[in-house]
């Protein structure tokens, strides 16, 4: 019995310090051939390449391979402790005490193994998982906000839905499901060559009418995994569907919330709670709808998978009666029989079992190409050419359409200097504030020149500003900085534009646009523009909410405060007028009007 024990105990050392390493190429290579010659391996690399590339470092390389070995070893020691159960149930038959004495003090060592590399692995998974998913969230944020893709992209023709959700959940799902997916394949399959020697050992010929199986038992549990794994791919192959839409709807559900509260205010003032009420519940429907769906392919599905695996629980004891009961074998030839069967059966059974968590993993895998994809896309949509330059704003034959592809103006061409101010009026619809986000950069439907300055020397305030959370002194800086050292250019901010009542409150941290009225927040804004002193700024009816007395108080500020600073306006008021040098009317059919001190300079069609 002892002699059994050592001999396998030499054959697990000898194989962790060859085979493993066999092994491990093995996987590696074939790991490779899947990730590039497959449609889930062109996804997987196009998300994860540049990480797992040396170019990038040999060090997630490192740790990967090194959870393969883990892996590796985890089959060796079941390897280990299905020789134990052999031995330990043989001793129990036969009486021996010496023998069960000897293979506890066996377990204990074998088992205080088992906990301490199962507890390694579990940490160096998880930073491996923790560190892959902080790089995977940098890479796909830094891919959205590059060349303004998160706003740009409403113009596809198929937007992405949520990325808020693809950006957050599906990289944590796509990180957790690959670790575990493929060190789950490695393990089953290293288990199954291991196993499947240990049952070819312990399986005898069947007879079956005139014809004998060799190895029966072999034969029978792979023939029995096999037919079992193709009518479950067949139960299961819906849920790739279900479970994308699942996430979908999961995530519009969880928006129509957000936007609920985000606009709280405006629906009490509507009364639209009925209607904001319906369109919850209609969404949710939906989602409900789905996940029954869900419920009822999972009932198909996990039923299936029980009663095949319950069936494989007795099937390797009714193989081996006859021979036990025949005194061919002992009881712990039958207890490692079963044990080295279920391995193989389980090894066998992975995909089928996992087929749940490959068909979640490769919804997560579309979702989060197709968000490459449509960044890739909105990345590569036309814009106005641009040049900074510090001193002048020029736009040369400027060309702005609606997406329907209706013409809003023609050939503008204008040039302002240092000191002057541009105000541009018109009809709605006439395109004042789309001619604004042309010269941004943001709309695609453009074409022409512009040459005005770039970066934080350019300031562009909308009718409702926006308010970055975190403390009064961030909302006022942004987009730049403030240290310690701004804090009497901010207070003095804030009193320029009447809102000395917050001076006090730089450092409070708050969500300030729930708190700020909208004429407060358009203050607020005029005080960046204080703080920042861009050389020019872009006002889209900025002033809207202030009466016309506060609104000269603060065009006059800016005019005598930044005399070097470009405006340019777009409003309403007649008053307006008295702060700009000139004027651009924008009107019909795509033309213009464009005057200087109320004297026609230029009119094009």
């Amino acid at each position: 019995m002892e002699m059994d024990w050592h001999q396998a105990l030499q054959d697990s050392l000898h194989w962790l310090a060859g085979a493993s390493l066999i092994t491990l190429a093995s996987c590696a290579a074939a790991a490779v051939l899947a990730v590039r010659f497959t449609r889930w391996g062109s996804q997987f690399w196009q998300i994860a390449g540049s990480y797992l590339s040396p170019k990038h470092s040999w060090h997630p390389l490192l740790v990967f391979a090194l959870l393969l070995v883990l892996a590796l070893f985890s089959v060796r020691m079941n390897v280990l402790f299905s020789f134990w159960y052999n031995g330990f149930y043989s001793a129990l038959q036969e009486l021996d005490q010496k023998v069960f004495w000897y293979l506890l003090g066996v377990f204990a060592v074998l088992a205080t193994i088992h906990v301490l590399r199962a507890l390694f692995n579990y940490y160096l998974t998880q930073a491996f998982s923790i560190r892959w998913r902080i790089w995977l969230t940098d890479r796909l944020t830094r891919d959205w906000m590059e060349g303004d893709a998160y706003y740009r992209g409403q113009f596809l023709d198929e937007p992405v839905d949520n990325p808020d959700q693809r950006i957050e959940l599906d990289v944590n799902s796509f990180v957790t499901g690959s670790v575990s997916l493929v060190l789950g394949a490695v393990s089953a399959l290293v288990s199954l060559v291991a196993f499947t020697a240990i049952l070819w050992g312990l399986s005898a010929p069947l007879q079956v009418a005139s014809v004998e199986i060799p190895r029966a038992m072999v034969f029978a549990v792979y023939i029995y995994v096999i037919i079992a794994t193709w009518i479950a791919f067949r139960l299961g192959r819906p849920l790739i569907r279900l479970n994308f839409l699942n996430e979908k709807l999961t995530a519009n559900f969880r928006y129509a919330l957000m936007r609920l509260r985000e606009y709280a205010e405006n629906v009490a003032f509507y009364q639209g709670t009925a209607i904001e009420r319906n369109t919850l519940l209609g969404r949710f429907a939906a989602l409900i709808s789905n996940v029954w769906a869900l419920v009822f392919r999972g009932l198909k599905f996990d039923g299936f998978n029980l009663a095949v695996s319950q069936v494989a629980v007795v099937f390797p004891f009714i193989l081996q009666a006859p021979r036990f009961f025949s005194g061919a074998i002992k009881l712990g030839d039958v207890m490692q029989t079963s044990q080295a069967f279920g391995q193989v059966q389980d090894s066998l059974s992975f995909f089928r079992s996992s087929y749940d968590t490959f068909a979640q993993y490769r919804a997560t895998l579309d979702r989060l190409t197709g968000f490459l994809d449509a960044n890739r896309q909105a990345h590569e949509l036309p814009r106005v050419s641009r040049v900074d330059h510090d001193q002048t704003l020029e736009i040369r034959d400027m060309q702005v359409l609606r997406p329907d592809g209706h013409r809003l103006l023609r050939n503008l061409n204008l040039s302002l200097k240092p000191g002057q101010a541009l105000l541009i009026k018109g009809p709605s619809g006439s395109g004042k504030t789309t001619l604004l986000r042309a010269l941004a950069g943001l709309w695609p439907y453009a074409e022409g020149e512009v040459q005005r300055p770039g970066g934080t020397a350019a300031l562009f305030l909308s009718q409702r500003p926006y308010l970055p959370l975190g403390d009064l002194r961030t909302a006022i800086a942004y987009p730049a900085a403030s240290g310690p050292d701004d804090e009497p250019r901010l207070q003095q901010a804030l009193r320029q534009v009447n809102l000395a009542h917050l001076v006090d409150r730089l450092d409070l941290p708050n969500d300030w646009s729930r708190i700020l009225s909208i004429g407060e927040q358009q203050r607020l804004a005029f005080a960046r523009v204080l703080f920042n002193r861009p050389q020019i700024v872009f006002l889209d009816e900025s002033t809207s909410a202030m009466d016309e007395g506060l609104e000269h108080a603060l065009y006059s500020l800016l005019r005598n405060a930044m005399g070097d600073t470009m405006l340019v306006s777009v409003g309403h008021r007649a008053t307006l007028a008295n702060f700009h040098t000139h004027r651009l009317d924008l009107e019909a059919q795509g033309t213009w009007r464009l005057t200087e001190q109320h004297t026609t300079v230029e009119e094009r069609t």
